[in-house]
């Protein structure tokens, strides 16, 4: 028998979740897309979150996610957050093409200013 078990990483996961409130977890499907994607990310050189003690990047996968210490989040987070980053992203493009209007503004018109006194 594994340790820890599949409902004991289930309830672990969704153990924030409210009554009443869709589960971030319902299979362990999940449970295994969510420890395998963790363990390609350890073996792809990120470092893990649990003391190594030459264990497998699997191994290391679970430990974190029964520790708490990695979350799985649902596709709906992910893209919301993602819509919220671009949002962001482009108020920021706004506020700097902005401030370069007015730059040129402030240019332009010193400029101006510099021309009329010249022809004085």
């Amino acid at each position: 028998m594994l340790h820890p078990s599949y409902t004991d990483l289930m309830k672990v996961v969704n153990s924030g979740v409210e009554e009443g409130e869709t589960p971030v977890v319902n299979s362990r499907y999940s449970i295994v897309l969510a420890t395998s994607k963790r363990a390609r990310q350890i073996i792809a050189g990120e470092q893990p979150l649990v003391p190594d003690n030459g264990k497998k990047p699997l191994s290391l996968a679970i430990q974190e996610l029964e520790s708490g210490q990695v979350k799985i989040v649902s596709e709906e987070d992910v893209n919301a957050e993602e819509m919220t980053v671009e949002l962001e992203e482009l108020e920021a493009g706004t506020a700097e093409a902005g401030e370069e209007t007015d730059t040129l503004e402030e240019e332009a018109q010193a400029e101006e200013e510099a021309e009329s006194v010249d022809k004085e």
